[in-house]
């Protein structure tokens, strides 16, 4: 998750949503992104799906059942969405996102058993650091 965070400060440095993400599978690091919508004038571009097409594109296989997700926000449901696509085993995600959650503030798609999949769901990790990051972005932006 630190490693996440650390990505978080790099789209917040560039403008971008400070969010960022860790695909870990095997124990080793497979894949990071950070948040880019609006680099890559894509509203797809979220931290996760970045992170998920890059470890797809890695392991050659867009299956990805023993990989965990580190991410500092709670992904939206598109996010979710893919997680389940991409058959993730783990989220671990830092603060709840009240407004646009996918995972647990607004909807449960990630665990849900009306799905083929089901996500093993951990939340608050390093929630303060995540939140700060996230709270200061804001902060600044909309005095």
């Amino acid at each position: 998750m630190r490693h996440a965070l650390r990505l978080a400060a790099e789209a917040e440095a560039t403008g971008e949503v400070p969010i960022g993400a860790v695909l870990v599978s095997g124990g080793e690091i497979v894949a990071s992104a950070h948040n880019s919508p609006l680099a890559l004038r894509d509203p797809t571009a979220h931290a996760e799906i970045l992170a998920l097409r890059a470890a797809a594109a890695s392991l050659d296989n867009y299956r990805l059942q023993d990989a965990t997700l580190y991410v500092t926000l709670e992904p939206c449901p598109m996010c979710a969405g893919a997680l389940v696509n991409a058959r993730i085993r783990r989220l671990v995600f830092g603060v709840r996102d009240l407004r646009f959650g996918g995972v647990r503030s607004k909807f449960r798609l990630a665990d849900s058993e009306l799905l083929n999949h089901q996500v093993e769901i951990v939340e608050g990790v390093l929630a303060a650091d995540c939140q700060h990051l996230l709270q200061d972005f804001f902060r600044r932006r909309r005095p």
